[in-house]
């Protein structure tokens, strides 16, 4: 809903025709607005080729085994 709109006259057009018996909490009321950030700025980037993961978890492992190496000398 627009700032600069009535919510009385936003609820009659918008929420009554759906649910007749709705009504506003006037005491709940606030100013502002919700930005849904992801919605607005979020980039899809498709995952990476599994031979690609795999090489690089087969490269972590190799690592981790000459760490744990290092330690059990």
């Amino acid at each position: 809903m627009p700032l600069h709109e009535d919510t009385e006259e936003y609820l009659k057009r918008e929420v009554l025709p759906h649910v007749p018996d709705a009504w506003i909490d006037h005491t709940k009321t606030r100013i502002g607005y919700e930005i849904p950030v992801t919605r607005h700025f979020y980039v899809y980037e498709p995952p990476r080729p599994l031979a690609e993961i795999d090489t690089e978890l087969k490269a972590l492992e190799a690592e981790i085994q000459a760490l744990l190496g290092e330690v059990t000398e």
